[in-house]
């Protein structure tokens, strides 16, 4: 009985481990792997947006090209615009500071003519309108006038009516006549100068001429005067 007595190893933590066995920290690892893979995966299918093929990708990215370029020349545009409208800018102060220029010189011009129509001789009748200087030629068969009247009492407000050019002379067709011409509008606050021509009758030749200031067709005289034609 005792000869077939064979030793039995004592292991005090159990059965020995196999020496090819995989470590626990391993499968444990491993096993974090996959469900932190699985988990990206379902995430992505689930709440994300769907992801994009490779056509997908290529027209996003020219799209996106396309909007950069989009921008600059929006850049661009934008930059020339500025440019622009600070020159305008520039332009309306220049013309601004041009008008205020103009306009002290038109007042001017207006004391000066004042003053020049003062030192006129004064019109001998009179009137409502005073006929102060009045000039008459004939061209080319018309009577060119040069006419300055003026009023005393402008106050405020023009005083409208009408130069009415009487014209005395000798026709070809008579030893002597009188030749009413085309009325001409005036409006005299302090003064006004008045130049044009009117057309004569073929073969008249004016002497002398009335000049009739009326306050319409027909009208109340407001002022006249006689003077030569030359």
């Amino acid at each position: 009985m005792f000869g077939q007595f064979k030793p039995v190893a004592f292991e005090p933590y159990g059965r020995r481990r196999s020496r090819w066995a995989v470590p626990r920290w391993l499968v444990l690892l491993l096993g974090g792997i996959a469900i932190g893979a699985g988990a990206v995966v379902y995430v992505q299918e689930r709440h994300l947006p769907p992801r994009l093929s490779a056509d997908a990708s290529a027209q996003l990215r020219t799209a996106l090209e396309q909007a950069e370029a989009d921008r600059l020349r929006l850049k661009n545009d934008l930059a020339d615009t500025a440019k622009r409208l600070a020159s305008a800018v520039a332009e309306r102060k220049a013309l601004a500071d041009e008008l205020v220029t103009s306009r002290a010189s038109a007042e001017r011009l207006h004391e000066d003519v004042a003053s020049l129509v003062e030192a006129l001789p004064p019109d001998p009748r009179g009137g409502v309108i005073e006929v102060r200087m009045a000039r008459f030629a004939v061209k080319n068969g018309m009577l060119t006038y040069d006419v300055v009247l003026s009023r005393e009492r402008a106050g405020g407000k023009a005083l409208t009516g009408l130069m009415q050019l009487v014209v005395a002379g000798e026709s070809s067709r008579s030893a002597a006549s009188t030749v009413n011409l085309e009325p001409v509008a005036i409006a005299v606050g302090n003064h006004q100068s008045l130049r044009g021509s009117l057309r004569l009758p073929d073969g008249f030749h004016p002497r002398q001429a009335t000049v009739q200031l009326l306050d319409r067709v027909g009208g109340r005289p407001l002022g006249m005067r006689v003077m030569p034609v030359k």
